[in-house]
């Protein structure tokens, strides 16, 4: 967040953000274990897979 451009950071705020990386994290991974299924694999999750996915994200 400092890099960002932000002085100070608080703990609390760290500590949600750590949280909610995890989240979006357990979310994207779940869509690639489905992309992953779609080629044929059950549970191997490939760089081609992560890059399908990266280009059906929407924008922030």
């Amino acid at each position: 967040m400092k890099e960002a451009g932000a002085e100070k950071v608080t703990f609390d705020a760290v500590t949600s953000l750590e949280e909610t990386i995890e989240r979006i994290t357990e979310k994207l991974a779940k869509k690639a274990i489905k992309y992953a299924n779609h080629a044929g694999r059950k549970r191997v999750i490939k760089k081609s897979d992560i890059e399908l996915l990266k280009n059906n994200l929407k924008k922030f």
